[in-house]
């Protein structure tokens, strides 16, 4: 699995998001091998939907494609820290590892705020990287929120 590649898609999808007015986080879900299941970006505005997160809108795509909840033997990398419903879908899909690139001090519950993957008290747990492609990941966000005070 190459992240780098994975994390470069999420930050297209991030990038896409912000044209459209959205906050820019993006999220691609694949197989431990590499291979895409979905990709996709936060679309709370456009769908009028709180639940509909990046990282939501890819677990519920690969879902679909793989006709089960069940997401053993995946990968999901996301350009922002998970926020506690995105950590908690994760866990629930059985995702194996989650690769993400900015930490979120004010929402992120991998890291940040909780550590909801760890919890031993769990049925399952994941492996997590943070720090992937972390400046150019905030770079998106920052870029986004310094041009909507403007």
């Amino acid at each position: 699995m190459d992240e780098s590649q994975l994390m470069a898609w999420a930050l297209e999808e991030a990038e896409a998001a912000a044209r459209i007015g959205e906050v820019p986080v993006g999220a691609v879900l694949a197989r431990l091998d590499g291979t895409v299941l979905a990709r996709n970006h936060n679309r709370r505005e456009e769908s009028g939907d709180p639940t509909a997160h990046a990282e939501m809108l890819v677990i519920r795509e690969a879902a679909r494609l793989l006709r089960g909840w069940r997401l053993t033997g995946t990968v999901l990398v996301v350009t922002l820290e998970p926020c506690l419903m995105c950590a908690g879908a994760m866990i629930l899909a059985r995702i194996d590892q989650l690769v993400y690139g900015a930490d979120d001090p004010k929402a992120g519950a991998v890291a940040s705020l909780y550590q909801v993957v760890d919890d031993n008290r769990l049925n399952h747990r994941l492996a997590v990287r943070g720090g992937v492609m972390e400046a150019a990941s905030r770079s998106v966000l920052q870029s986004f929120f310094q041009e909507r005070r403007r």
